[in-house]
């Protein structure tokens, strides 16, 4: 059996490929993130298709290869819900059993009122919003009143933005701390978010001082079970604040895609062995909630040119891994993630390529594989790792 001295996991954040069986139960029959994106935009993919994203989505505009260079594959979700933090969790060996809360229609007054109460200033917002759209509907207001933004999205979270020169940043994070400790029980939603910016009225940006405040996983996970084994385990965007740092040996915040794949290549070339695991989010945040179709296939083209890079940073003994944590279809109704398969790419100078993985039940198969491949074991999920020639 085939073993790595170092593995590197990259999430493409919502690059979906089709809906699961229960997708209609979510409100997403039909959606297909990455195979609408193909048939609207027709991206142009030549490094991914080599590796095989072709084989595992029946796509006119992205043929599969007779033997690609990679291993191949799809998984499904199991855990209850599509949001960031269920699939990450699922691919680090921890099924959630019971979605986390969502607040479609604002947050209710058993949240509000002692969140008010506790930092001392009433709110605005209260909805679920696009992050740049509420800064430039209630953004002059605020810088006016000095009341923090408050909304959510499809997602469970819990957001205020403040622009940095009325609110300051530590104080932003004081607040965000205040929310996280009243948003338990019936109201525990995956992550409270500061969501800082600055400018004039029409020329808002948010910073890169965003700050996630999570709940910590229940359970240990796969970063927990390698660090406790001595293997230094680099987390690459928000995957720190996703696992609320537990389990994180260091952990490199990116702003962008381009960002995150150039402190892989950085974090390729300091860590001689050990776990890399990277988020791509720009396809999540700025292009699938906000139904760019454009947008997305320029995304995956720039990622596709990275591709060559990532694969002459790798060492022989080194495991590429490419899949996703669910869908958000820019060509599906609404702002929502959508429930969809993910696909697996694994490439590795050291296999020959064209092994078939077929449709993994959970994306925790792939935790399962990393973990046996550092001779450990998760509580959930069945390796391939013997399947890799």
């Amino acid at each position: 059996m085939k073993r790595f001295e170092r593995v590197i996991l990259m999430v493409m954040d919502s690059v979906g490929i089709g809906a699961l069986p229960d997708a209609a139960d979510y409100g997403d029959a039909g959606a297909n993130t990455l195979g609408h994106v193909l048939a609207e935009e027709k991206p142009g993919l030549p490094f991914l298709r080599q590796l095989g994203l072709g084989n595992v989505i029946a796509a006119a505009d992205l043929p599969p290869v007779e033997i690609p260079e990679g291993s191949f594959g799809r998984a499904a979700t199991v855990s209850r819900g599509k949001d960031t933090t269920v699939g990450h969790w699922e691919l680090a060996g921890l099924i959630t059993d019971q979605a986390f809360p969502t607040y479609p229609d604002g947050f209710p007054e058993r949240i509000l009122e002692p969140f008010k109460k506790a930092i001392g200033r009433d709110v605005l917002g209260n909805i679920s919003a696009s992050g740049t759209e509420i800064l430039r509907e209630l953004g002059p207001e605020h810088v006016r009143t000095g009341k923090p933004i408050v909304y959510t999205s499809a997602d469970s979270v819990f957001q205020i933005a403040a622009h940095e020169k009325v609110i300051p940043v530590e104080e932003l994070y004081e607040i965000c701390t205040i929310a996280r400790g009243i948003l338990d029980g019936q109201d525990r939603v995956s992550r409270v978010i500061a969501r800082p910016f600055i400018g004039e009225s029409g020329k808002f940006i948010r910073t890169g001082n965003r700050k996630d405040f999570s709940i910590p996983p229940p359970k240990k996970t796969l970063l927990d079970h390698l660090q406790a084994a001595g293997l230094t385990t680099v987390g690459i965007g928000k995957i720190a604040s996703i696992f609320n740092y537990s389990g994180i040996s260091e952990s490199l915040v990116s702003h962008s895609n381009s960002e995150a794949i150039d402190l892989t290549v950085q974090a390729m070339k300091k860590f001689q062995a050990g776990f890399i695991f990277t988020n791509l989010g720009d396809f999540d945040t700025l292009w699938g909630h906000r139904r760019d179709t454009d947008g997305y296939a320029k995304g995956l083209e720039y990622l596709d040119s990275r591709i060559p890079e990532l694969k002459e940073t790798l060492q022989p003994d080194d495991c590429l891994i490419l899949t996703a944590d669910h869908g958000c279809d820019p060509a599906a109704h609404g702002t929502d993630h959508t429930r969809e398969y993910v696909p697996i790419l694994l490439y590795s100078e050291s296999l020959e390529g064209g092994v078939d993985l077929g449709t993994r039940t959970t994306l925790a198969d792939i935790g399962q594989t990393v973990a046996e491949n550092f001779n450990g074991r998760l509580s959930f999920g069945t390796s391939f790792l013997g399947d890799l020639r």
